[in-house]
Formats: structure tokens, C-alpha cells, sequence
């Protein structure tokens, strides 16, 4: 699985934007390349944690994941994150302050890190 470098550029950018809160979206997917994130609506964003309401999502098998951020800088998933990892979802993707190309990881849907290209 790869990653367009514009989705991070974005995520990086919304997060910055939703400082002191969390930021957090849906990943969509075409031949093995996240292209584009969806924001759900009704998603609740708070200084310790972003609740998406995943009933919410459109009925499409291209959503792959979530990513959201951790304004604190600590690109590792809490347990509330393994949680909905477990229940949605392939590829989930944490962005730490201080928000650059650099400060992100992709997760399985258990909460262990993996690799993802960043591609053009």
C-alpha cells in the first residue's frame, strides 16, 4: 500500500488547523494508493481525542482506514485507538505534532506499525 504525499501534505496542514484538537478523517483507496481522506460528519473533535461516527461513512469499499492526529506529538496508538482499529479498516495512519512529512506512522488494523510508501 502507498500513500500520495498530497493526503499527508493535507492531513499535516488540517491538524495544524484543529490545534488544540484532534483532527481525524477517513482514508480512501484505489489500486493499492490512498489518494483522498473523507471527513465524516457528526465527528466530535476535543483536545484528547477525535470520536468519528463511523455509521456515518458512505457505503464504499474504497475507505481503507482512519487517520487522525495526536497533538501531542506521541505517534503511538492509545488503546481507545486500537479499539477502533479492531473495527474498521486496514490501514490507519497517526500524524504527531509537529505536523511535517516526518511525524507520522501507518498502523494495522491490531495496532502494530507498518510500512507505507509516500509517493508522489
Amino acid at each position: 500500500m502507498k500513500i500520495r504525499k498530497g493526503v499527508i501534505d493535507l492531513v499535516m496542514e488540517s491538524s495544524k488547523d484543529s490545534l488544540p484538537n484532534e483532527f481525524a478523517a477517513l482514508l480512501k483507496a484505489k489500486r493499492d494508493v490512498i489518494y483522498e481522506i473523507a471527513l465524516l460528519p457528526g465527528t466530535i473533535s476535543g483536545d484528547r481525542s477525535a470520536i468519528m461516527q463511523l455509521w456515518a461513512r458512505p457505503m464504499d469499499l474504497g475507505y481503507v482506514g482512519t487517520i487522525h492526529s495526536h497533538p501531542s506529538g506521541v505517534i503511538h496508538p492509545s488503546d481507545e485507538d486500537r479499539n477502533l482499529y479492531s473495527k474498521f479498516g486496514n490501514i490507519h495512519i497517526i500524524v504527531g505534532y509537529p505536523f511535517n512529512s516526518y511525524s507520522w506512522r501507518a498502523f494495522n488494523n491490531e495496532g502494530i506499525e507498518i510500512k507505507l510508501e509516500m509517493i508522489p
